[in-house]
């Protein structure tokens, strides 16, 4: 991902509006490009400065915020993860037991004698 990119992702991300494949690669960019993390920040302070201002409660340590924020995401990718490695497993072990299955009735036709 470019940085123009990753620019280009900042509201949506802080808005919530990224799909799974999005953020992961905006995630991965942020960790290897400090002026986009910055743009990040800088972002992320005023839209949460005018939350706050809107809502009359706040949370002050905005910084602190930010990576709450962004370690909920990284989060949320783990488990996404998990639940397609999850996925393929029980679909995998479904397949050898259906095979597993065929052979042993195959197995007992043949014992009867009607194969």
């Amino acid at each position: 991902m470019t940085c123009k990119e990753a620019e280009r992702l900042v509201m949506p991300y802080i808005r919530d509006e990224l799909t799974d494949e999005e953020l992961r690669e905006f995630l991965e960019h942020l960790e290897t490009c400090p002026d986009c993390r910055e743009e990040l920040e800088i972002y992320f302070t005023v839209e949460a400065g005018i939350r706050q201002l809107e809502s009359e409660t706040g949370n002050y340590n905005i910084k602190g915020a930010l990576e709450a924020a962004l370690e909920h995401s990284s989060q949320r990718l783990q488990a996404i993860r998990l639940i397609k490695i999850a996925k393929y497993a029980v679909s995998t072990l479904s397949i050898m037991a259906l095979i597993i299955t065929v052979l042993l009735q195959c197995r007992i036709w043949l014992q009867l004698g009607l194969l």
